[in-house]
């Protein structure tokens, strides 16, 4: 697959970010290396293309410097099986500044007995940030893992929230 990407800069942290011609593909955790989207996408063809990425870069900035609260972005999610796709798309569903549990996720995607199925499909989101992944929670309210770092799930969570850490 051919994909496009580029490094952005925020909050002290470097982020690479991929697209497709259908839409954003990958964004990157917090200073890792490109290599990182191969636990994504192991037959990935990279290349460097600013101007590719240029919409998304500005987006995902304004959002993780709280400049923006949503994203106006096409997404290419169409790799992921089909409960991938269904908990993906229903991540964009949770309201800013608010969360559900894996148990609840579960039961909005028609799989109530598939809770671990359901958080390993959360786990396998290759848009963080973009597809708020970071609202879900463990049922005994602690943010639980995620790719980014739990300190920056409950950054995340603080500043959608307008809470102070």
């Amino acid at each position: 697959m051919e994909a496009y990407y580029t490094r952005i800069f925020a909050n002290q942290s470097e982020y690479y970010l991929i697209s497709t011609q259908k839409g954003l593909l990958f964004v990157g955790s917090p200073n890792a290396d490109l290599k990182e989207v191969e636990k994504f996408y192991p037959d990935i063809d990279l290349i460097e293309s600013d101007e590719f990425n240029q919409d998304a870069a500005t987006q995902i900035i304004d959002y993780l410097n709280g400049k923006r609260d949503n994203f106006n972005l096409k997404l290419d999610i169409e790799s992921g099986t089909k409960l991938q796709q269904e908990v993906w798309n229903n991540l964009q569903l949770i309201p800013r500044g608010t969360t559900v549990t894996y148990t609840e996720l579960a039961k909005r995607v028609g799989h109530p007995d598939a809770v671990r199925a359901v958080a390993s499909a959360v786990g396998k989101n290759p848009l963080m940030v973009v597809i708020p992944c970071h609202r879900v929670i463990r049922k005994d309210g602690s943010v639980g893992e995620y790719r980014g770092g739990s300190a920056m799930k409950r950054r995340l969570l603080a500043m959608e929230s307008g809470t102070k850490l």
